[in-house]
């Protein structure tokens, strides 16, 4: 499952993410063959993934983002019983036990300052995620040096909104781009 995944991302690197249903329903008609699902509740969060996998796509879930989960472990194996096939979160905690279920993780990190930079190589190094996704996704020479410093490849999201920017991202090394402007997808 992770070697589709990764298939998937490589082949399209422009990653739908989605903050809605409006945009969950524009997503399921484009090529890219993997969504992050950065909204929803216990409640909805099943029909969502439901939908998305109907379609032959792959459900990446910001846990962190789905109302009434709550920051326990717990939270990630009820990702894994509704079928989502992988996680985004900012909690290494989360990323340990995503990977025990077999799911796809992504530790996504804030870069604001130099400590922030620092932080990452740390804690990617313990958490070991799959994919290492910084945000914003504007800094070409962060972009950089964090591809250096991880073992893990890189995608970048937040604040891209045209191909330059796409452009500049991947050129500094990023396998990959998320991002819930729709007018980026299709690029």
């Amino acid at each position: 499952m992770k070697a589709s995944i990764f298939e998937a991302i490589e082949s399209s690197p422009l990653i739908p993410a989605v903050k809605n249903d409006e945009g969950l329903e524009k997503s399921l008609t484009c090529d890219q063959g993997v969504i992050f699902v950065l909204y929803g509740d216990v409640c909805g969060i099943g029909g969502i993934v439901e939908k998305i996998r109907q379609q032959g796509k792959r459900a990446i879930v910001h846990a962190d983002l789905v109302a009434g989960l709550g920051s326990k472990e717990a939270a990630v194996d009820y990702l894994h019983q509704i079928g989502a096939d992988g996680i985004i979160s900012t909690r290494p905690a989360f990323i340990k036990r995503g990977r025990e279920l077999g799911l796809f993780t992504i530790h996504r990190f804030f870069v604001f300052d130099s400590l922030s930079l620092q932080n990452v190589a740390k804690s990617a190094a313990i958490s070991r995620p799959d994919i290492v996704e910084i945000l914003p996704g504007l800094m070409p020479k962060v972009i950089a040096r964090v591809c250096q410093a991880v073992e893990a490849p890189v995608i970048c999201g937040g604040l891209i909104e045209d191909k330059n920017d796409v452009m500049a991202a991947l050129g500094a090394g990023a396998m990959a781009i998320s991002t819930t402007d729709q007018a980026v997808w299709e690029l």
